[in-house]
């Protein structure tokens, strides 16, 4: 393919994938039980509120439909690192247990002390750290291995989901506050969500994208990354922490929402390829749609009863990664 045609193929594919956005959006904004009209989206951006449907665009879907942005961004760039970092297109934030090591600490902060709530993000990126260490130490051999890596990942997340367990069973009559948390919704979220995020997602996206090229040396593989003088196992670190910021900063918000980071980089790698600086946010649009559609699905199919989303993903991903698997 010569250089224009792929130039257009690219340019093509990112109008598509900002439709995309776009049409997740208002649909997510007009569609539900109490039906709104697109002047009602426009007097609430506004500050018009004299309507109610205004009030419910305003202080329920508009700040919801951002989250499903930030959050699907984060998830997704998340993933598209890690299956860089360690060489694996299995690698996954939720597969691997760095969102368990999240959601861990911040179920521990919600159900234990759950007037400490501010302390949730924090918490979650310490315990995605953690997770994320204790894989590398237990895959790491002479390098780093996919196969390993996706073994030591399942082992860790099976030992945070038994740590996320007994939180539960101890503290049994506060449980009701983290079930949404288990399942990933974005039910109740509002504008204090939306704030918590943002910077996450600004310094996050911002620092990928800067360093790119970094990843892109790091996939040739380690010798030829040595070979040009990239510190890989310093790269490899920073990258990792990079991903743990972005999955622990959507899990404080929404909870354990999985397969967002398995998708989404897989699909634009088939479609545009392994250059990263086409990957992230070619990565992060697509990411954005995917939850925003999924939410507005999961909210409207059983009307007036709302289905947390991460059970739409989980019913998305699973079949995905059975066929990756298969692969």
């Amino acid at each position: 393919m010569s250089l224009n045609k792929e130039r257009r193929k690219i340019i093509l594919v990112f109008v598509i994938l900002a439709v995309a956005v776009a049409a997740g959006f208002l649909v997510g904004n007009v569609v539900g039980t109490m039906k709104i009209h697109l002047s009602d989206i426009a007097s609430a951006i506004r500050g018009d509120m004299s309507t109610v449907e205004a009030e419910v665009v305003w202080n329920i879907r508009l700040p919801r439909m951002i989250l499903a942005v930030l959050v699907g961004a984060n998830l997704a760039v998340a993933g598209a690192i890690l299956q860089g970092v360690m060489k694996n297109p299995l690698a996954d934030p939720s597969i691997i247990g760095i969102s368990a090591g999240a959601g861990l600490f911040g179920i521990a902060i919600l159900v234990i002390v759950p007037q400490y709530q501010a302390l949730v993000p924090p918490a979650a990126f310490g315990g995605a750290m953690l997770a994320a260490i204790i894989i590398y130490i237990l895959a790491w051999r002479r390098g780093i291995e996919p196969t390993r890596i996706v073994l030591s990942g399942v082992a860790v997340s099976t030992l945070f989901s038994a740590g996320i367990s007994a939180v539960l069973v101890f503290f049994s009559d506060r449980v009701h506050g983290a079930l949404t948390f288990m399942n990933g919704s974005l039910s109740a979220r509002s504008w204090p969500e939306v704030k918590t995020i943002l910077p996450y997602t600004i310094i996050g996206l911002s620092l990928a994208i800067i360093f790119h090229k970094r990843l892109n040396i790091l996939v040739l593989g380690d010798d030829a990354a040595r070979g040009v003088g990239l510190n890989v196992e310093l790269t490899r670190m920073g990258f990792t922490v990079l991903a743990a910021l972005l999955a622990a900063s959507a899990v404080s918000v929404v909870g354990l929402l999985g397969f967002v980071g398995l998708i989404v980089p897989h699909s634009i790698r088939l479609i545009l390829g392994n250059d990263y600086r086409i990957m992230f946010p070619g990565s992060a649009l697509l990411g954005a749609a995917l939850v925003m559609f999924s939410d507005t699905f999961a909210r409207t199919v059983l009307s007036p009863t709302e289905i947390p989303v991460g059970i739409v993903m989980a019913a998305l991903g699973v079949p995905f990664f059975l066929y990756l698997l298969r692969r």
